[in-house]
Order: structure tokens, then sequence, then C-alpha cells
């Protein structure tokens, strides 16, 4: 399988984009809330312990930035964070923790929606997918709330380094298979290790041709 193209933008210039600072701007519970549009904006979602926060803490190497927590479904708010003066990163709250629950929740729903359809400085939504679970029922529905909205997605591997070579080659042409019924996903999968520091460079490079200038 050969390895995904990274978007225009180049390594050097995502380095010195993430090598900046980066602080947190603010955090919303309701539409009414969120931060006005000031930068173009990446959002991060996924599964509950999917690793979001251990990647945002990694990709921007300011340890504890994003809170990581061993309580699934702790985060309830749509955070910002400031990443020099070129973009804002996302955190949206994690989905999928109820013990009975086969469906996203209503409220979890309205919200994310609601950011999704009004934002337009939105540039792309990373939907984090555990790399040794694969796509299950609440990515699938999360993705369709994606191409409801109307909001650009790639997906993104994480936890790779538990997986070996061969495993981890199946489960990117899985994912990338599944991918490709939805409108708004991005055609190529991303693969990434927090924990190792695997594959942020293409990451970081995908992320930085997308935070030109609002309006352009």
């Amino acid at each position: 399988m050969s390895e995904p193209r990274e978007p225009d933008g180049g390594v050097q210039d995502a380095r010195k984009l993430f090598a900046g600072p980066c602080t947190f701007v603010a955090g919303a519970s309701a539409v009414a809330n969120l931060p006005a549009v000031t930068l173009p904006e990446i959002a991060f979602v996924g599964r509950s312990n999917v690793g979001k926060s251990s990647l945002i803490n990694a990709l921007t190497n300011h340890a504890g930035l994003a809170r990581v927590s061993r309580t699934p479904g702790r985060t309830r708010e749509i955070n910002f964070f400031r990443l020099g003066d070129r973009l804002l990163l996302v955190d949206l709250p994690g989905y999928g923790y109820a013990k009975a629950s086969r469906a996203l929740s209503q409220s979890w729903q309205d919200l994310i929606f609601a950011y999704l359809r009004g934002r337009p400085s939105l540039r792309r939504v990373l939907l984090l997918i555990d790399a040794r679970r694969g796509i299950m029922e609440n990515d699938r529905a999360t993705m369709t709330l994606l191409d409801r909205a109307a909001a650009s997605f790639v997906l993104v591997l994480t936890k790779t380094d538990e997986l070996s070579r061969a495993d981890l080659a199946e489960a990117m042409q899985t994912v990338q298979a599944e991918a490709k019924r939805f409108t708004a996903s991005f055609p190529e999968v991303l693969a990434v290790s927090a924990h190792r520091h695997v594959g942020l460079d293409s990451l970081k490079t995908h992320i930085a041709a997308l935070c030109g200038s609002l309006g352009s």
C-alpha cells in the first residue's frame, strides 16, 4: 500500500507553525458561548478515550494543554486553543461512552451540529478512529452528521503503535474504503501515534495547508 500523499504546505512550515505558542482561548457548552470568529479552525472529534487530548498535546508539544482523563466522557465543552496567530484548534466533546447507548446522544448532536453548520471559519474536522477497533457505530453516526453539515472531514487512525505493520495496513485499507461512502470525507486516511510521535509531521502538514487567512 502506498503512503498517503501529504497536502501542500511543506513540512518545515508545518513544524514552525506547531512550534509556536498555543494557548487556551475559551470553552463553550452552548452555541451562544462560542467565541467570535477570528482565525481558521481545525476541529478534533472522536469517541471517548480515542486519544484526542493526547494527540493535541503531542502536536503542540504542550503537555497538559488539552486535559487527558482516564474517565471517559469527561469533556463536555467545545474547547478552543489558539496556535500562534494563524489557527484555532477546536477540541469537540467525545461521544459514545453511555453504557447502553448505540447512538449519539441528542444533546451532543444538537451542540456539535450547530457548531458545524454555523462556523464559517471551520476548515476541516479530524475524526479520530482507534486503529485497534476500526470504525464503530457511533463513528458512522458522526460521519453521517458531518455529511449532513457539509463539514469536510478526514479520518485519523490513533494508537497505531499498538498494531503490527501488516495489521495497520489492513486497518487503513478498511477504513479508507468505508470513508469513500461519505461525501464530506477527505479521500485519504492519516495514521498517528501520539505516544510514539509517529505520523505527526504528516498531520501537521495537512493542517498547515488549511490555515490560510479567512476568506482565502
